[in-house]
């Protein structure tokens, strides 16, 4: 692994995209009186998720370093082979496939809005009530 931990660091801004910003999160489910809950995760798969997305930032470096070297075309295979052994060295839950997008408010995976990062059923109670800004009943 010290190989590839030298290479030159030229894909730090994919890893924000990958992993997006944690404070957000924090604030909003705090905030929210919708769920009582111990913790500021309402259920255990967001607790996973977010030890995932935790991985996923520590690792995604080197893991992008050691696929730019695995995937090469241009180098010997005696490299590539040192560099799929250390791929599968590094924790399964550090791979971005294993993260799934989910509501900030109750954890549910699928019908979420992707602007406001909610599910489509908390977004459009809070849109009933006026709590988003913005946010309108069609009319015509």
């Amino acid at each position: 692994m010290n190989i590839f931990r030298n290479i030159v660091n030229a894909f730090s801004n994919p890893l924000q995209k990958i992993c997006g910003t944690t404070q957000l999160v924090n604030n909003i489910g705090a905030q929210s009186s919708l769920i009582p809950c111990r913790t500021k995760y309402t259920d255990w798969r967001m607790i996973r998720d977010v030890k995932r997305r935790k991985v996923v930032k520590e690792y995604a470096k080197l893991r992008l370093q050691i696929n730019a070297v695995r995937l090469n075309t241009i180098l010997p295979t005696e490299i590539k082979e040192i560099a799929q052994k250390e791929i599968e060295a590094l924790p399964t839950d550090s791979c971005t496939t294993k993260l799934h997008k989910r509501c900030i408010l109750t954890s549910r995976a699928r019908g979420r809005y992707r602007k406001f990062r909610m599910s489509r059923i908390i977004w459009r109670h809070l849109a009933d009530y006026n709590q988003i800004s913005g946010a309108e009943r069609a009319m015509w």
